[in-house]
């Protein structure tokens, strides 16, 4: 028998919310590719570019994604998200015509779906990733409940739930995946996913790696309040501005360096050579300080409860320090993380987890 004929062929489509999506993806995309499978990915932008630069080799098909919009003021963001759910059950309904004619002239065996609700099919093994089964919201709640019925409903449609996160109490997405009631299918904790990994005999180079990201003007507002205060600061510090696309650096002063944005080794490497790291706490993220076992001063996005509530769900168990945005004062910060009793995560889970799921899968599509 041919090898052709028996490598299977798996289509992995990641939510166009940011980065993380794609970027926690990049490690599920190896290990499939490990197992001999073909992969097909679909991804429109930037997100389709990163994933390109990581995997020359494979097909990428355009499909356009949510193309969430922000509110300019934090207070507003969870509420302009909601008005925006008729957008996207349009845009799902046209993911379900979308897959239709892929599985067709593609010839998918499987599809892993990355909080993406419309990409289930009838004779197809469909999997959905996600943190947060249940979803947070400024308005908690009633809200909240109706989210997550409204969330279980396409989830349901799916043959299997992957969650990027641990099963246990000693995790990282506390009730956003750990709710009174999972879905209504098989689910899976896969463990960490980062496509970062440690390395030996890189030096210390950095006090301070300031990972700046989120929509604006949030992005900008944190920006500027970082050079502000850095300036007056007896540390070396190397601040990422988070803009790809333009690969300008700018010395600040002889021990701080700013710059726009770092490939994923230069990032890798970056976290490694750093003391400390002040980012916003999306999940991401997060798994990737877990994953260097990197300490950190969490920053949420103003207004984007889930991150709101990683921080502070994440600073109570002592995995990293937390503060509010409107109160940041990155001396008094840096102060207080050094008497905060950190906690390490690395060495109590297993990081390699998702393989064994990822393999299992594999092997059940013969």
């Amino acid at each position: 028998m041919s090898t052709k004929s028996t490598r299977k062929t798996i289509l992995v489509v990641p939510l166009d919310w940011g980065l993380g999506h794609a970027t926690r993806d990049i490690p599920l995309i190896h290990e499939l590719l490990n197992a001999g499978c073909n992969v097909v990915i679909a991804a429109e932008g930037k997100h389709a570019a990163l994933l390109q630069q990581e995997f020359p080799q494979l097909t990428i098909l355009p499909l356009p994604g949510y193309r969430i919009q922000y509110a300019q003021k934090g207070w507003l963001f969870g509420w302009k998200i909601i008005q925006q759910i008729p957008k996207i059950i349009k845009t799902i309904k046209y993911e379900q015509r979308w897959l239709q004619k892929v599985v067709e002239e593609h010839h998918i065996d499987a599809v892993i779906s990355d909080n993406r609700f419309g990409l289930y099919h009838k004779t197809v093994p469909t999997v959905f990733i996600s943190h947060q089964l249940l979803i947070k919201t400024p308005f908690g709640g009633i809200i909240e409940k109706c989210l997550q019925h409204l969330n279980y409903s396409y989830i349901r449609k799916y043959n299997a739930c992957w969650i990027p996160d641990y099963a246990d109490a000693n995790n990282l997405s506390g009730i956003l995946a750990h709710p009174a009631k999972l879905p209504p299918v098989k689910t899976t904790y896969l463990g960490c996913l980062s496509r970062f990994e440690n390395q030996p005999g890189i030096s210390r180079q950095y006090d301070l790696l300031v990972l700046i990201s989120g929509p604006e003007p949030q992005r900008s507002n944190l920006e500027k309040m970082v050079l502000e205060q850095v300036r007056e600061m007896p540390i070396s510090a190397l601040i990422v501005s988070g803009k790809p696309g333009t690969p300008e650096k700018q010395q600040i002063t002889p021990r701080i360096l700013q710059v726009n944005h770092l490939n994923a080794k230069e990032l890798n490497e970056a976290m490694l050579a750093s003391g400390m790291v002040l980012s916003r706490s999306g999940y991401t993220t997060l798994m990737d300080l877990v994953k260097l076992n990197k300490r950190a001063i969490l920053i949420p996005t103003p207004g984007q409860s889930e991150q709101e509530y990683l921080g502070k769900f994440l600073m109570k168990k002592g995995y990293f320090y937390n503060v509010s945005q409107h109160v940041f004062d990155l001396k008094e910060a840096l102060a207080a993380v050094q008497a905060f009793p950190f906690k390490s995560f690395e060495h109590e889970k297993d990081m390699e987890q998702y393989k064994t799921v990822v393999r299992e899968f594999v092997q059940s599509l013969n």
